[in-house]
């Protein structure tokens, strides 16, 4: 499923005009020594069958930004951005199957009102895009949640750590602080170039299939 583009400025004057639960500031865990700031790459790994479908059907969002990626400086604005993008599309969408949604296990779209949480993600990062985010801070992730079944979500890699943006949850984590095991992502050089973020595993199954809607 497709939705119209709005325009940046018409975004951001949307989320801005929302009414926020959270103060505008970084999440309390940010102003304390982490322990476990960034996760480590460790090499290539094979993307997400769907994300590879997704690239081909939608080459235009998945084109490297030609840039030097850099970690992203966070303001108040910019927290407040995303709590605002994750709440709104974590409550604008219901969680349904792509098997229920499009009679198939595994199949990437920008969703309307329904979707599995890559598409929750892929409205998410098309959101912040719009309102400024630099697309190689804004990586897909695949990760196994606490029972141990495909789940995706969304890391914005900031100058802070790497925060997690997830369609189960409002609140905005550092990812060590998630109960999950994080297998890979995207590189941020290139957005269809996928990284291992486990020792030794590298050639991660390529679905996102699982528990993952709810």
């Amino acid at each position: 499923m497709k939705i119209k583009t709005a325009t940046g400025a018409a975004i951001l004057g949307f989320f801005l005009g929302l009414s926020a639960a959270s103060a505008l500031e970084a999440p309390e865990e940010t102003r304390n020594e982490p322990k476990k700031q960034f996760a480590v790459e460790y090499g290539k790994a094979l993307p997400p069958i769907g994300f590879v479908q997704f690239c081909a059907r939608s080459p235009d969002d998945c084109k490297p930004s030609g840039g030097k990626p850099q970690r992203l400086a966070m303001s108040p604005e910019r927290w407040n951005l995303l709590y605002q993008v994750n709440t709104y599309v974590n409550g604008k969408i219901t969680p349904v199957s792509d098997q229920d949604l499009y009679g198939q296990p595994e199949y990437w779209a920008y969703p309307s009102d329904a979707g599995d949480c890559e598409d929750y993600l892929l409205l998410k990062r098309r959101y912040l895009m719009n309102l400024g985010f630099p697309a190689d801070a804004l990586l897909i992730t695949v990760v196994l949640d606490e029972k141990q079944e495909g789940h995706a979500v969304l890391t914005v890699t900031t100058a802070d750590g790497d925060y997690v943006l997830d369609n189960r949850r409002n609140e905005i984590l550092r990812w060590s602080d998630f109960e999950y095991t994080f297998l890979k992502r995207q590189s941020p050089r290139d957005p269809r170039a996928w990284v291992a973020l486990e020792n030794g595993k590298t050639q991660a199954s390529g679905f996102v299939s699982g528990g993952s809607t709810k």
